[in-house]
């Protein structure tokens, strides 16, 4: 067997590490999981001592950036304290502990991208398009994937940045840009687009797809841009609207002129479930893959792949560290008729944003009431929605699904009834939908077929396991911590 290939992603923020050995993804974890630091820039030791359970013979080690290009741009944007020379960058990833000595190879960051969603993807062929803040000069690609090739056909390159502007209003709203783009899309729903055409005469200077331009750089913000311009909700309606229809219309161009309906997207932008929701329901594409770790903790297995240009058998984005405990789905189900609220920490942890019901916080979605307790438990704002999981087989009955699976919760859908599931709607009606199948997750399904059988419904809540600003909940011993804390038992 080929030695193993280890893809890392670090020095910058949300760092992450992936080991891939034959067809197989061994092992891929977030380092803020193990330092309990949100966006950590750092590998943690003890990632780093849990990889190396899992990779075998490492062969090289490959780093989802070109450090040189990298520098060039910082310098040119002004970013001098951040801008390491690629000698400094090469000595810290030669000092990784369990592996020092191994050659290191360099792959473009929106390569990695590309190569992550494509690699990972039922596909032989494919459209990709990879949407974020920054590479090292590229904002926006589009590939023609075709066996083991990615051939590029659009960039779009640094100022003009579709995923900078979104950032640069979300920290405009008083949230955290690169962190809570999230909360700022979920914003939007309690808004009117009342800003849009301000935005577009005097922020965007060309949106006509493909192509994207701003009239500024956007990469320190908008502090001095109408300081009167305050509303958080109406501003996140407004730049989610022009998010959405700039997106709608450069898919329509990728369709067009990439002769294949197979669709990979990946980048930060692709967590913008709202518009993959749109994106799914125009039937534009016979398919559509989002690797369920699109952003830039997910171009670790991207640099791995982008590498080895070899598909990887993907069984799910299990892969992380591994709880091992009996776990008895009848009785979590038991505690969620009692308790109302209950956290599971079991099996590998979730390679992604998402807690997919390995680090999960469950609840019956059933009453407004389990939503301010929730809330209460995870210090969230108010306005936030939270999502089902729902067993798959019966997604329809609830929600008016584009597609028959949405295993990763990347899709925002329309709810069917939710006067009668308000924990799981957001206040537009909608819900982002996670559908699971017994083979995907057999523990979560048994609680969900357990859950049914006692009271009738057939999905729970579904949010992650921790509180606002901290990352998932990674070892038993964090569960027993976060338990004892906030007094919720932890199965």
């Amino acid at each position: 067997m080929k030695p193993s290939t280890i893809g890392v992603s670090c020095l910058s923020h949300d760092a992450a590490l992936a080991a891939v050995t034959g067809d197989t993804v061994a092992f891929a974890a977030h380092a803020e999981r193990y330092s309990r630091r949100k966006n950590d820039p750092a590998l943690h030791p003890a990632l780093l001592a849990d990889a190396a359970a899992y990779w075998g013979s490492p062969g090289e080690l490959v780093f989802y950036e070109r450090p040189v290009l990298k520098r060039a741009r910082q310098l040119r944007a002004g970013q001098l304290r951040l801008a390491l020379t690629p000698e400094r960058t090469r000595d810290r990833l030669h000092g990784l502990p369990g592996l020092r000595g191994l050659p290191v190879r360099y792959v473009g960051h929106h390569l990695a991208h590309a190569a992550g969603g494509y690699f990972t993807s039922p596909f032989r062929e494919a459209a990709v398009v990879v949407a974020d803040a920054i590479g090292e000069w590229d904002t926006l690609t589009v590939w023609h994937a075709r066996g083991r090739e990615l051939r590029r056909i659009h960039t779009t390159r640094y100022p003009h940045s579709l995923g900078l502007f979104y950032s640069a209003f979300t920290q405009r709203a008083g949230l955290k840009p690169n962190e809570e783009e999230y909360i700022f899309m979920g914003m939007a729903a309690y808004g009117e687009p009342r800003h849009r055409r301000v935005i577009e005469q005097e922020v965007l200077a060309d949106q006509r797809a493909p192509r994207f331009r701003l009239r500024r750089n956007l990469h320190r913000g908008l502090g001095d841009w109408r300081p009167e311009l305050r509303d958080g909700p109406d501003l996140a309606a407004s730049v989610q609207a022009i998010t959405e229809d700039y997106l709608d219309g450069l898919f329509a161009w990728v369709r067009r002129t990439v002769p294949c309906a197979n669709l990979v997207y990946s980048g930060g932008v692709a967590l913008n479930c709202l518009f993959n929701g749109r994106l799914a329901r125009t039937g534009r594409f016979d398919d559509i893959w989002i690797m369920p770790n699109p952003g830039d903790a997910g171009s670790a297995l991207g640099a791995a792949l982008a590498r080895r240009r070899e598909f990887v058998d993907w069984t799910g984005p299990y892969l992380g560290h591994d709880i091992r405990r009996p776990l008895d789905p009848a009785a979590v189900a038991r505690a969620l008729v009692d308790h109302t609220v209950v956290g599971v920490a079991n099996g590998r942890a979730e390679y992604g944003p998402r807690a997919l019901g390995n680090r999960s916080l469950l609840a019956d979605p059933r009453g407004a009431a389990v939503k301010e307790r929730v809330n209460a438990i995870k210090r969230r704002q108010r306005f936030r929605p939270f999502a089902p999981i729902v067993l798959e087989e019966r997604a329809r009955d609830f929600f008016a699904m584009p597609c028959d699976a949405t295993p990763y919760m990347q899709f925002v859908v329309d709810c069917r009834d939710p006067a009668s599931y308000p924990a799981i709607c957001h206040v537009d009606g909608t819900s982002r939908v996670q559908t699971v199948r017994k083979d995907q997750n057999p523990v979560i399904h048994a609680v969900i077929t357990e859950f049914e059988r006692l009271t009738g419904c057939p999905m729970l809540l579904n949010t992650s396991l921790n509180i606002r600003g901290m990352p998932l909940v990674n070892t038993w011993q964090d569960a027993l911590d976060f338990a004892e804390r906030y007094r919720v038992p932890v199965f």
